[in-house]
């Protein structure tokens, strides 16, 4: 196959495009660019690998959210804030991790349907509410673990470990999931 032909097909399954993949696909390239710039953006110098490593892993992203591209992307924006970033928590570590977990939910739902696939609205309403949950749900046990971390409070691991066990319940029950559920 030529490369013509290839481009030809891909323009012919991007107009065949149904709106849920292509707004799933957006919202990864979205909250994929601002994992990218918000750690360049802050005051510590951030790893030259970080960028070079992740436009493409981005991309394939976009392309193909279900490979395994999105979990390479999401280590590579983790693995530069651990190496470089200080340790306190700041707007910028809360935004980054506000759009990776926009780029992991958006990236798990795209995977599911084939870009050509037609998706019913309730579908879409039923992943929207545990992925909106989650990511309100986040900031706030990120910055309660900030500030029992900083209390000296002891079992703060239990706390914290308690707090997104209980997230996590609270975004599997409102998924519509059960525990009988096989």
């Amino acid at each position: 196959m030529s490369l013509a032909e290839r481009i030809t097909k891909w323009l012919a399954e991007l107009r065949a495009a149904g709106m849920a993949s292509l707004l799933a696909r957006l919202a990864v390239a979205v909250g994929g660019v601002v994992a990218l710039v918000v750690p360049g953006l802050q005051p510590w110098d951030q790893l030259d690998v970080v960028p070079v490593a992740g436009v493409p892993l981005l991309l394939a992203c976009v392309v193909l959210p279900d490979s395994t591209a999105a979990a390479l992307f999401m280590l590579v924006i983790v693995a530069g804030w651990i190496i470089r970033a200080p340790s306190d928590l700041g707007f910028g570590l809360v935004l980054t991790g506000i759009a990776l977990l926009v780029v992991h939910l958006a990236s798990a739902f795209a995977a599911q349907i084939p870009s050509y696939g037609k998706v019913h609205r309730r579908a879409l309403r039923r992943w929207l509410l545990p992925a909106t949950i989650a990511g309100l749900l986040g900031p706030v046990v990120a910055v309660s673990a900030a500030v029992i971390r900083g209390a000296d409070v002891p079992g703060s691991l239990l706390v914290t470990v308690a707090a997104l066990a209980a997230a996590t319940a609270v975004v599997w029950f409102a998924s519509g999931q059960s525990v009988s559920d096989r």
